[in-house]
């Protein structure tokens, strides 16, 4: 075995050892190729050609060997050796390659058309020259037929990879001879992808000869096209695209313009290598076409973006291409002018030929044969025509200003501001500064949101400040400039200063502009925008003249007939400060043409005429003023008009507006006689647009001028319009007047509206009549009829009310006849009151009894009454009770208190109503705990282990034992004696 040398041999030495597989080994010419133990084999080989097996068997047998021995031999090889020779840089792997051709060529004479034998030959080949094949370990599975673009990715990351290789200088020789193996392979199975793919595969290892993996590669690239089927070409194409992205230059652009030119899916990513090449200057103007014509067909619908960008992220994409590369992809200022007058008279002529459609147009379509569908509009395929500003091959520059306009501002409306704010950056790039602030003025002048103008006025207002830093630096270094230059720099610095204030002053208004711009009918922005102008009286008039010619009257928001009212206040108080000489005709004329206008409420026509008088009166012209209302208030001879229906204008319903009415009603009474405003009145009942107030202020207008019986029959007509509730407070007020104005003299009329007034009303609101019906008969009238209606007040009231009836006619009762006779009152408020009442009103009754010195009687009526009074919630009344058995019982009573009060308690003693009456007590505060409070055994433990609140112990739930009978005793426990402060001890020997 060979060792290797100490100092490195020279290049020639090296070059030398190649070729070692051309002309192919035999041991013709190479002797050693062949060694005694292998003479078995060949003649094995020699008798049995056509075993394939036998072939193969040799041929690993062969490579085992070498493998064997390569793991033997001393790794004492130079580094530099083993970088330039790679796999052959050893004699032994020098031979072994030998050997393995030797048979490989011998085996595939026999068997040419064998793809195992080829490809076990080629990867051996492949293996000596490359080098060792790293295996990557992946994750997951691959898509079986993934999209272009994720092909491309996921290819890149599996691409081959390799660790040492023969250099392409001294070993070029090898390097072209296992490319002429290639190609022979190919000769005889033209149709495997997988030999392609590996063949390919040899252009992208680092050290591959320039002369192979340049024009070569490109061409075995187009051949491998050419011979394989269409459906195999994606396998290829991912291979081809990322070899071209490594090439660069025109290589990439040429190839990756033929793959778009069959799948423009990956458009995106082939700008993006345009814009970045590897090594070659990029090429902004075809990548910027190409994103403006992806822009385009996604806007059509033609077009979906592999990587999810929508129709205005592509032509964004493309705007921050043009602002990056101004110089390179757009027209100067002159040639964009020159560009948007043609575009101008182009569109002036197509529009022109359009209007002109010649007669025979109608005629030209031809009708559909027999049995042939007619071609319908969705059928046919849309066809654009030629647009050099998409053609990447064309060298025209773009006109940005004009596709902005048109591709961006006249579709994406809501992205205004990006888009302006975009063009001006592409002026500011080319050094094109008054080109940019037009951008910039006509974009604040022409956005409909805050949004897009705050990102406008900002970027306006940092090139602004940009600018002015620029001309301060430039002064600071006058070294460089003369007197005159310096001058010069100053007056502009000053003018930029001077626009930038003026600007920040615009600010405000230019705001307002926006706001009016999105809604030309706000009313309230065109209030804001007199306020900006302050005390500019012409401004503030022409921004009023303004606003009342842009305003549509029907989709106005609220308060446009104040504009008009405001606009007349300014020429009659003389401006805004007020120190113009008033205007009343001007003044006049504004309200005359505001009452011409359609609001949209009737309320606002009815203002704006109201406003028309009250000026008149502020000066004086009360004839005026009452004119004013006159015109007005002028009834049409059809009133028989809904005042809802909007589809009529506000004019045609004026006339029953009420406030229009009560303002002439008002005027009238302060200015004008008693039947001029009785006129007014009777018309507004006339037309039946009265309400409750107007009832009451005629009647109370007619009874300062005394006239009483006019006035009361204005509250009878009133109570003839309304129902209640509305009328009970108008026969409210005409009883309380009737009755304080005739007194008793006029009884039986009196007695007639009261019963006119009870018969109709509802029992929640009969109350207060009945109570003034009763006073009625009890000041003027009989007692008995007095009594009569109270009684019929406790039949009739509603029940919330009940209680208060039967007090006020039990009180009367003893008033008038005594206490005894309230025992039927009182027995017929406990039939019909509720509970909660009935025990109120039984305390009641037995004070009465207590008081006549019926104890008994009122010990009865008190036990009636606590069936209803749970002792936890209602303490009182056990107290009550107690006090009066204290007072007026005995022992027995007292014990029989004790044991309905015991029974009481057990039938409330449910959980539902414990818990019920706990919170009730505890709401009212009617429950106390006392702290020194006697406690069994078992609730002391409880209440230190802090209990669960509201548990009822067994003690408290337990029903007390019936007299005479033992109380059942607790087993195996010792029960703590319970102590309650209501028992009595009573001993053995008194009972």
């Amino acid at each position: 075995m060979p060792t290797a040398v100490s100092q490195l041999p020279s290049v020639e030495s090296l070059k030398a050892h190649f070729p070692l597989t051309f002309p192919i080994p035999s041991p013709v010419n190479h002797p050693d190729l062949l060694t005694v133990q292998d003479l078995h084999r060949e003649e094995d080989l020699l008798r049995n050609p056509t075993s394939f097996r036998l072939w193969w068997s040799a041929i690993n047998t062969t490579r085992e060997a070498f493998f064997a021995l390569q793991k033997i031999e001393p790794a004492d090889l130079p580094a530099e050796l083993i970088t330039l020779l790679g796999p052959l840089a050893s004699p032994l792997a020098r031979i072994s390659l030998q050997r393995l051709t030797y048979l490989y060529e011998a085996a595939l004479v026999q068997f040419a058309g064998s793809f195992k034998l080829w490809k076990s030959y080629l990867n051996l080949r492949m293996s000596f020259v490359l080098g060792n094949l790293v295996v990557k370990k992946r994750a997951g599975g691959k898509k079986k037929f993934p999209e272009m673009k994720d092909a491309l990715e996921e290819e890149h990351d599996d691409l081959e990879e390799w660790e040492g290789g023969l250099d392409p200088v001294i070993g070029w020789e090898e390097w072209k001879s296992l490319v002429a193996t290639f190609e022979r392979a190919l000769m005889w199975l033209p149709r495997l992808p997988r030999l392609w793919l590996m063949y390919l595969s040899i252009f992208f290892h680092p050290k591959c000869p320039p002369l192979l993996s340049h024009t070569h590669a490109r061409h075995t690239f187009d051949r491998a096209l050419r011979t394989l089927p269409p459906s195999l070409h994606s396998r290829i194409w991912v291979r081809y695209l990322l070899w071209a992205e490594g090439k660069g230059a025109a290589t990439t652009v040429h190839v990756y313009r033929r793959y778009l030119a069959i799948d423009p899916t990956i458009t995106e990513r082939f700008t993006t290598l345009l814009l970045s090449p590897a090594n070659s200057p990029p090429r902004p103007l075809e990548a910027s076409k190409l994103l403006l014509s992806l822009a385009r067909k996604a806007a059509r619908g033609e077009y979906s973006s592999p990587e999810g960008k929508s129709p205005y992220q592509l032509l964004e994409a493309w705007i921050e291409v043009v602002e990056k590369f101004g110089d390179e992809v757009g027209l100067d200022v002159e040639e964009t002018i020159e560009s948007n007058e043609a575009t101008t008279v182009a569109e002036a002529k197509a529009a022109e030929s359009a209007t002109e459609i010649p007669e025979s147009a109608t005629n030209d379509a031809k009708p559909a044969m027999a049995g042939q569908a007619p071609v319908t509009s969705d059928e046919q395929t849309t066809t654009h025509p030629y647009d050099e500003d998409e053609d990447p091959l064309s060298a025209r520059k773009l006109n940005v200003e004009k596709i902005i306009h048109k591709d961006g501002l006249a579709i994406y409306k809501d992205q205004a501001g990006r888009l302006w704010t975009g063009l001006a950056t592409y002026w500011i790039k080319r050094g094109e500064f008054d080109r940019a602030k037009e951008t910039f003025e006509c974009g604040l002048k022409s956005v409909l949101t805050i949004r897009d103008f705050t990102q406008i006025f900002d970027a306006y207002a940092e090139f602004g400040e940009s600018l002015i830093s620029a001309l301060m630096n430039s002064l600071e270094n006058e070294d460089d400039e003369t007197e005159e230059e310096a001058a010069e720099t100053e007056r502009e610095l000053d003018a930029k200063i001077a626009e930038f204030e003026d600007l920040t002053d615009r600010r405000p208004f230019l705001v307002n502009d926006v706001l009016i711009r999105r809604n030309p009918n706000d009313v309230q922005e065109w209030e804001k925008r007199i306020a900006l102008w302050g005390e500019d009286d012409e401004k503030v008039a022409a921004t009023y003249t303004k606003a009342l010619d842009t305003i549509n009257p029907r989709k106005a928001t609220a308060n446009f007939h104040r504009l008009y009212i405001n606009f007349a206040k300014f020429y009659e108080e003389g401006g805004v400060t007020g120190q113009a000489e008033e205007d009343l005709d001007s003044a006049r004329k504004i309200l005359e043409k505001a009452t011409k206008v359609n609001f949209k409420l009737v309320e606002d026509l009815a203002e704006v005429w109201c406003e028309w008088s009250e000026m008149e009166i502020r000066h004086g012209n009360y004839d005026d003023a009452v004119r004013v209302m006159q015109r007005a208030t002028a009834i049409p001879k059809n009133i028989k008009v809904n005042y809802h229906d909007h589809t009529l204008s506000a004019q045609t319903r004026l006339f029953k507006s009420l406030k229009l009415w009560s303002f002439y009603v008002d005027l009238e009474e302060s200015i004008g006689t008693v039947e001029l405003t009785k006129n007014v009145y009777d018309k507004i009942l006339e037309l039946r647009i009265a309400n409750a107030q107007i009832i009451v202020n005629y009647a109370a207008f007619l009874e300062e001028n005394q006239y009483f019986e006019e006035s009361f029959k204005i509250y009878e007509r009133g109570v003839e319009l309304f129902t209640f509730p509305i009328s009970f407070e108008i026969w409210n007020i005409y009883l309380s007047k009737f009755v304080k104005r005739y007194g008793g003299s006029k009884l039986e009329r009196a007695r007639d509206l009261f019963e006119q007034a009870l018969e109709k009303c509802p029992p929640k609101s009969c109350k207060p009549l009945f109570l003034m019906y009763a006073k009625l008969e009890e000041d003027y009238g009989l007692a008995k009829r007095s009594m009569n209606i109270l009684d019929r007040a406790t039949k009739v009231v509603a029940d919330q009310d009940k209680f208060d009836m039967f007090t006020i006619y039990i009180a009367k009762a003893v008033e008038n006849y005594g206490l005894p006779a309230t025992r039927p009152i009182y027995e017929r408020a406990l039939e019909v009151l509720p509970d909660r009442q009935t025990a109120d009103m039984c305390l009641r009754f037995a004070a009465m009894e207590r008081k006549l010195g019926e104890i008994d009687r009122a010990r009865a009526i008190i036990a009636h009454a606590s069936q209803f009074c749970d002792p936890r919630v209602n303490p009182e009344f056990w107290a009550h009770w107690h006090s009066f058995e204290l007072d007026t019982g005995s022992e027995d009573t007292f014990k029989e208190m004790l044991r309905i009060k015991r029974s009481v308690q057990a039938q409330f003693n449910t959980e539902a109503s414990y818990l019920a009456a706990e919170a009730t007590a505890a709401k009212q505060g009617t429950r106390k705990v006392q702290e020194d409070e006697p406690q069994d055994a078992m609730a002391a433990a409880e209440k230190q282990a802090g209990g669960v609140k509201g548990f009822v112990a067994a003690t408290t739930t337990r029903l007390p034992p019936v007299d005479g009978e033992e109380a059942p005793a607790a087993k195996d426990t010792t029960a703590a004696s319970t102590a309650n402060v209501d028992e009595i001890h009573i001993s053995d020997d008194e009972l």
